[in-house]
């Protein structure tokens, strides 16, 4: 039997997200494990895999390949209980994985890795100030759902939680405290105890 084949950087929220549902689900998979810090997604090699350069990328048993982790973890979740079988539920767990690529990724996760892998003297470090209002702002909206849910979307586990999960539970890393929001740290308890 054929594997599937995870390229993925072993730091990345976006690759654990589609790491953590691989193991929820129980699918057996080979990681290839590239260091992006060292430009190996930038190889001839990978990019005739991926051209866009960018990890996750999955490489499914008959050499499909499939870029984008949220669009990586829709292919294994659907038709499973992380999906809502509701036409309007889909389209809410969507909206969610929007808002994480759009909102919450692009600052929590930039934060965090210029704070977790980036030398202290990086001149990037002048973007903190407005990647943490902006990720603040994220996380406020996030507190507000889950001050009244217990999970993102039909009061249940979806990947839509795995999703905002993977960033969220390493924001402090990003300089975020999340004590400042006791919402987001019940359900990262929530989502810490699925199986």
């Amino acid at each position: 039997m054929t594997l599937l084949t995870l390229y993925d950087f072993p730091g990345s929220g976006n690759g654990y997200k589609v790491r953590l549902l691989l193991a929820q689900l129980g699918v057996p998979y080979r990681l290839v494990a590239l260091d992006i810090l060292k430009g190996e997604t930038r190889t001839p090699e990978f990019l005739a895999i991926n051209p866009n350069g960018k990890i996750p990328t999955v490489v499914l048993d008959d050499g499909t390949v499939l870029p984008e982790s949220n669009a990586i973890m829709w292919y294994f979740a659907e038709g499973t209980p992380l999906v809502p079988d509701d036409r309007l539920g889909r389209a809410q767990v969507l909206s969610w994985l929007f808002f994480e690529q759009y909102s919450h990724e692009p600052t929590i996760a930039v934060a965090r890795f210029i704070l977790h892998f980036m030398p202290e003297d990086s001149p990037r470090r002048a973007e903190l100030p407005r990647l943490q209002e902006r990720g603040a702002a994220a996380l406020d909206v996030l507190e507000t759902r889950l001050q009244r849910h217990p999970f993102l979307v039909a009061d249940r586990y979806s990947i839509a939680d795995i999703a905002l999960y993977a960033y969220t539970h390493v924001a402090g890393e990003g300089g975020f405290d999340l004590r400042r929001w006791p919402a987001i740290g019940d359900w990262l308890r929530r989502v810490r105890e699925q199986p």
